[in-house]
């Protein structure tokens, strides 16, 4: 993967730091603010969501980036899936609301709930936290993962676990093909191509460019046993590595780049 120059160049400073930032700031507490408010009355979760989505299209416009979703046509065959994908950059969520059609709840790591605004709207939208450091937590935020795909919720998971380090696939955890297999649902591997450049992680600053979420096959768990878990773990990472190949799913579908006026 490409690493970015170090000292950073003059204009990508300044555009961050100027105008990128404080932009990711008020977006973040306009539309976390506005999601408190409606959870009050959400229940479902529907307007919630309409937020987030609508948030995560204005992170993605401010960052300078151009989106595009490639299989998009795949998201039609299940109404409820296990969607996971490779993790990259802080802006892998931004990019992720703003290109899945659908509402889901998200399994991620603790330490996010502490964020404001942003940990705020996790908790409130019933969103899972898992601590990865306690075993008897991990196996708690599983079924309550179990028990929103039952619920006819789809699920997203990073399953690395926490963001690459060189753009490079991280070892796999074994929870999105867990509850894939114990609820009975197919597990969709997604690719995020080009986030690790718009934001490195050793990086605070801005690189924009193109940007694609690709959608492989689904994996389907029908007849699967937890014994199998680590099997399918090892096809998942299969799957997303071969959808980070050049060429890799068909044609692309756009993603407004403008803050929309809805979702």
């Amino acid at each position: 993967m490409t690493r970015r120059p170090n000292p950073l160049p003059w204009k990508h400073r300044w555009r961050t730091n100027l105008i990128q930032s404080p932009l990711f700031a008020v977006f973040t507490a306009v539309f976390g603010s506005l999601a408190l408010l409606v959870s009050l009355v959400d229940r479902k979760g529907n307007v919630q969501h309409l937020f987030a989505r609508v948030w995560a299209r204005a992170c993605v416009w401010a960052s300078g980036a151009s989106l595009s979703v490639r299989g998009a046509e795949i998201f039609a065959r299940h109404k409820v899936a296990v969607y996971a994908c490779n993790h990259t950059s802080y802006m892998d969520t931004p990019v992720i609301f703003a290109s899945l059609p659908f509402q889901f709840r998200i399994l991620a790591r603790k330490p996010l709930w502490r964020i404001p605004f942003i940990g705020w709207y996790l908790n409130r939208s019933g969103q899972i936290p898992i601590d990865t450091a306690n075993p008897r937590a991990t196996l708690s935020s599983l079924g309550a993962g179990a028990k929103a795909l039952r619920a006819g919720l789809p699920l997203f998971v990073f399953p690395e676990g926490g963001r690459t380090s060189n753009g490079e696939l991280r070892p796999f955890l074994s929870g999105a093909a867990y509850l894939a297999i114990r609820a009975q649902v197919p597990l969709v591997p997604l690719a995020l191509v080009g986030v690790y450049d718009l934001l490195p992680i050793h990086t605070r600053h801005f690189f924009p460019g193109e940007v694609t979420l690709r959608v492989g096959e689904p994996i389907e768990t029908s007849g699967m046993t937890l014994r199998q878990t680590d099997e399918l773990t090892a096809r998942l990472r299969e799957a997303i590595e071969q959808l980070r190949q050049p060429g890799a799913n068909s044609t692309p579908v756009a993603v407004p780049a403008e803050v929309p006026a809805g979702a």
